[in-house]
């Protein structure tokens, strides 16, 4: 097998996005400069603007990188930048503008956002934001990342393992071998848990499926004959016990949900080879549910959270990198840990948090709402209000929603080579469970300040 490549190309925006600033140049008191600052612009926006007939506004706010030159060198002052409250109105306190249009650029061009201005924010937040990964092997030049001469490897098996292998005396295997498959990104494919997605959104996602070496989490009740070419790329998720007679010979890949595991064997019934996956929330006691589930031979749980990253529960709900550890290390303990791929998602919102959710003991994470905004979402919801999609997603032209998909895991493999790269590790199966190579923000405050003693007044 070669080198594993994925191929991005331009795909420009049906929609153009909304920018943070919107360019304000009055006309009143212009000097009429022989050399207008605005011919001068770096980015030639005031070239490219223009009005967008679908969207009802001026365009000049995308293209415009609010890099300052022109407001700066306008001699009368007649050019200045202010925030643009529809950008302002993007997402929420999760899903930020930033995260939104930093996505959208990746899906368009498939590279690695770059900020020349640097990075101005802070250094420490909440949920993956106070988790920073090991840069220790940076300078060597062989383990540069995508630019290296040594091949790192992001393919995962999904399936159950053998704990060892068994020989007889003519040296001839006579463990059995459980069903598995390896994929060539740690990075499943979903929807989102809400929305309303047709058939051209279906066939995107399968179709960006096949051509990342990957799986993509398709509903059941969605799937057809149409869908039968993409088969050895789709996981068909069924909902109800009704729905397990309906599921496709030829399916090789299913998952359940939890209160179905007691229909495991139907579903393997006649199809020995399947490889099943039982989604489990986050919850309390969820660590004792996947060690029941280990024991009792399930090869893959699938564990998710909300869209934010929250564990499904109202009081002090655990973030999606403390959970996962959580459960990591409970089968680690009880030394089953290696029998079982898991998964996870929810609030995996860019390529880092897909690193730092596989250093907490993820396998493999689940990527929906992020695929959505690749094709352009709002995530206004609107759709869930039964109104009319501001995007029309479900519009798209299926060829153009797959390649925006494969823009977008190109870019986040290409990051996931760039961190493996500057650890020194050349396989992301090395990844699963390393806590040494990330530092946790509670255990600098606790190690910088858990010796320090009160000292009570006379």
């Amino acid at each position: 097998m070669g080198k594993y490549h994925i191929e991005t190309k331009q795909v420009p925006p049906r929609f153009l996005p909304p920018g943070p600033y919107c360019v304000i140049a009055k006309e009143e008191g212009c000097l009429g400069c022989k050399y207008c600052v605005k011919k001068a612009c770096p980015y030639g926006v005031y070239e490219k603007k223009g009005f967008d007939i679908k969207e009802l506004r001026e365009t000049s706010s995308y293209y415009c990188h609010h890099c300052l030159f022109c407001v700066e060198s306008c001699p009368a002052g007649l050019i200045s930048l202010m925030p643009n409250p529809e950008y302002q109105r993007l997402g929420d306190g999760y899903w930020t503008p930033e995260i939104i249009t930093s996505l959208w650029r990746q899906a368009e061009t498939g590279k690695i956002p770059v900020s020349g201005a640097g990075y101005g924010g802070p250094f420490v937040g909440e949920g993956f934001d106070e988790m920073w990964t090991d840069m220790s092997e940076i300078v060597r030049p062989t383990r540069d990342g995508i630019h290296g001469r040594e091949y790192i490897s992001t393919a995962v098996e999904l399936g159950r393992k053998p704990l060892a292998l068994e020989f007889d005396p003519d040296k001839k295997m006579v463990s059995q071998i459980p069903p598995f498959v390896e994929i060539s990104l740690p990075v499943l494919l979903s929807l989102p848990s809400w929305g309303r997605w047709d058939r051209n959104v279906l066939f995107s996602l399968a179709k960006a499926a096949a051509k990342l070496n990957t799986l993509f989490i398709m509903p059941l009740k969605e799937f057809d004959s149409t869908f039968l070419s993409f088969i050895d790329h789709l996981m068909l998720s069924v909902e109800t016990k009704e729905a397990i007679r309906s599921i496709p010979a030829q399916a090789q890949f299913i998952e359940i949900p939890l209160d179905l595991v007691s229909e495991i064997d139907v579903v393997r019934q006649g199809h020995s080879e399947r490889i099943i996956s039982v989604k489990v929330p986050f919850g309390p006691g969820v660590e004792k549910t996947c060690l029941d589930l280990v024991q009792n031979g399930v090869p893959i749980i699938h564990l998710f959270a909300d869209e934010h990253g929250r564990e499904m529960v109202e009081l002090r709900p655990r973030f999606i990198k403390d959970a996962i550890q959580d459960v990591h290390f409970s089968l680690v303990e009880q030394g089953v840990r290696d029998q079982v791929t898991l998964l996870a998602s929810g609030g995996i919102a860019m390529a880092e948090h897909m690193g730092k959710t596989i250093i907490c003991g993820a396998d493999a994470v689940v990527v929906g709402q992020a695929l959505m905004v690749a094709l352009e979402c709002r995530l206004c919801k609107e759709c869930e209000k039964g109104l009319p999609c501001p995007v029309e997603i479900n519009a798209i032209d299926s060829e153009w929603g797959a390649q925006r998909i494969i823009n977008l895991m190109g870019s986040w493999h290409s990051q996931l080579l760039e961190v493996m790269g500057a650890m020194g590790m050349r396989d992301v199966r090395r990844l699963r469970g390393e806590l040494g190579r990330a530092i946790f923000y509670r255990d600098v405050i606790k190690e910088s300040f858990a010796n320090i003693k009160k000292v009570s007044g006379e």
